[in-house]
């Protein structure tokens, strides 16, 4: 594959966080997954609307917590702008009202500081395949314009799973869903399938992403909410 090609696969990704070190932090995981490559940072929502102007991003990784504007209010001035770029939110914000205001303003997905790198890569992957999808999508009916709207694609086929997951463990963490008596937990999922806690929850994420799967929050006594999975009937 030529350099070009490369250049017009990847997916270029703006990283916006107030804080330097967590700006950099969150570069070096993007830059991990494949085909995604940061075009620039920026530290404040006027920054952040200057490099859309300059870089035209695929893809724009949304801190909220700005020094001068609330990062929700940028994306409405990044669509005055003329810029369709989709937004991911990355945040410690945890208020329903936020969450509802993200999910209003079209974000493709919204992460919950502080996360680690796989918590990242599942989401890039999942934006990766269903932005592909998206791109190759021909309207014949309403059920593909449902499916466009949903986000709800169908499961992709066994020679589209992504890079480093295999057939057979997809499988086993299917009739893991299936067969649960409700829901399950990645450490769950693990202890039944046999592989790794990280491994389980990355094919959870996989089939949420395909809307195979639904997920749910347990709220503990302290620390983060628990996810749980169910298989959808």
């Amino acid at each position: 594959m030529t350099a070009a090609s490369d250049k017009a696969d990847a997916i270029d990704v703006l990283v916006v966080d107030d804080d330097f070190m967590v700006a950099r932090v969150h570069r070096a995981f993007v830059e991990r997954v494949e085909p995604f490559r940061v075009v620039g940072t920026a530290h404040t929502g006027g920054q952040a609307i200057e490099a859309a102007d300059e870089l035209r991003p695929d893809l724009i990784l949304l801190d909220l917590y700005l020094p001068d504007l609330f990062g929700l209010d940028v994306i409405p001035r990044l669509r005055t702008a003329g810029h369709d770029c989709d937004v991911m939110v990355i945040s410690a914000a945890t208020e329903v009202d936020t969450v509802r205001g993200a999910v209003r303003r079209g974000v493709v997905d919204y992460l919950l500081k502080p996360f680690d790198f796989e918590d990242l890569r599942l989401r890039l992957e999942r934006y990766a395949a269903q932005r592909g999808r998206l791109l190759t999508t021909v309207v014949r009916g309403q059920a593909d314009v449902d499916r466009v709207l949903a986000g709800a694609f169908a499961p992709a086929p066994a020679s589209t799973l992504p890079k480093g997951m295999s057939v057979e463990t997809a499988g086993l963490v299917e009739r893991a869903l299936r067969a649960a008596d409700g829901t399950l937990s990645a450490s769950e999922c693990a202890a039944l399938t046999g592989v790794s806690r990280v491994s389980a929850r990355r094919y959870l994420e996989y089939f949420h992403g395909t809307g195979s799967a639904e997920v749910s929050l347990r709220y503990g006594a302290a620390g983060r909410p628990e996810r749980r999975y169910g298989w959808r009937a």
